[in-house]
C-alpha cells in the first residue's frame, strides 16, 4: 500500500507542483472562491496608484487629461460615446492615450471594473457659471460628470500642469501626489469595500437624454 502511494506521488509530481504553484494565484482563488473580494480590493488599490503615477507624469509634462473613475452608477452610455479599450489599467497606457494630436487624446477615459473601459468619451459640461468661471472644457466636463453621477474625475491641466479632482459637483484644485492618492483611496476603495459593493444600474438624467438621442439617430 505504501509503495502504491509513493508511486502515485511520483507519477503525478508535475501536476502537484503546478497546483501548488497556482495556490496563491488569482486563477486558483477565483476557481475555489477563496479571497476573491480581497483580490479585487487589492487590485483596485493598485489601479489607484497607477492612476496617480500617470497623473503625476502628465502634470510634469503639462499633458492635458481627464480620467473618470466609475463608482456605483454605471457609465455604459458614456462609454458608448467613445472608443472601447477594455485594457488593464497601466500608467503607460493612460499617458499614451492623452498624447496630443493622437486619435484618442480628446475626451475622457473611463475606468470601470478595474479596466480602462473606453477612451475619447464625451461628458456633460457643467453650466454653473459661479463654479466654472475661468475653467477650461476638461474641468467643466469633470464637474459635469461628477454632478450628474457619483463618478470621480481626475483632471490634469495642459496649461498649468496642476491636478484637480471633481467630486459631487465640487472641484478640489492643485493637488499634490499624496493628497490625490489619499482622496482616491478614501472615495473609491474605502467606501466601496467597507460598505459592500452595491452598483446602481439606473441612469441619471444626462445619461437618459444621451440614450434617447442615440436611439433617435439609429431610427433615422
Amino acid at each position: 500500500m505504501t509503495y502504491g502511494v509513493i508511486a502515485l506521488i511520483v507519477i503525478f509530481q508535475p501536476e502537484l507542483r503546478r497546483m501548488l504553484e497556482q495556490l496563491g494565484t488569482n486563477k486558483f482563488t477565483k476557481f475555489f472562491g477563496i479571497g476573491l473580494e480581497k483580490n479585487v480590493e487589492t487590485k483596485t488599490k493598485e489601479d489607484i496608484y497607477k492612476i496617480v503615477i500617470a497623473a503625476k507624469e502628465m502634470a510634469n509634462t503639462k499633458t492635458g487629461g481627464l480620467i473618470v473613475i466609475e463608482r456605483d452608477i454605471q457609465l455604459n452610455d458614456i462609454m458608448d460615446t467613445g472608443v472601447k479599450i477594455d485594457a488593464d489599467v497601466s500608467p503607460q497606457l493612460i499617458v499614451n492615450l492623452f498624447v496630443p494630436k493622437t486619435p484618442l487624446h480628446d475626451g475622457a477615459i473611463i475606468i470601470s471594473k478595474n479596466k480602462i473601459a473606453a477612451a475619447a468619451c464625451i461628458l456633460p459640461l457643467s453650466d454653473d457659471k459661479k463654479i466654472t468661471r475661468g475653467l477650461g472644457t476638461r474641468h467643466r466636463a469633470a464637474l459635469g460628470i461628477s454632478r450628474e453621477t457619483d463618478a470621480i474625475a481626475v483632471v490634469i491641466s495642459e496649461e498649468t500642469g496642476k491636478i484637480s479632482i471633481a467630486k459631487d459637483g465640487n472641484l478640489i484644485a492643485d493637488l499634490k501626489e499624496e493628497a490625490l492618492k489619499n482622496i482616491l483611496i478614501k472615495n473609491v476603495v474605502t467606501k466601496r469595500f467597507s460598505a459592500g459593493e452595491t452598483r446602481k444600474t439606473h441612469a441619471p438624467k444626462f445619461l437618459k437624454k444621451l440614450k434617447k438621442k442615440k436611439e433617435s439617430k439609429e431610427e433615422k
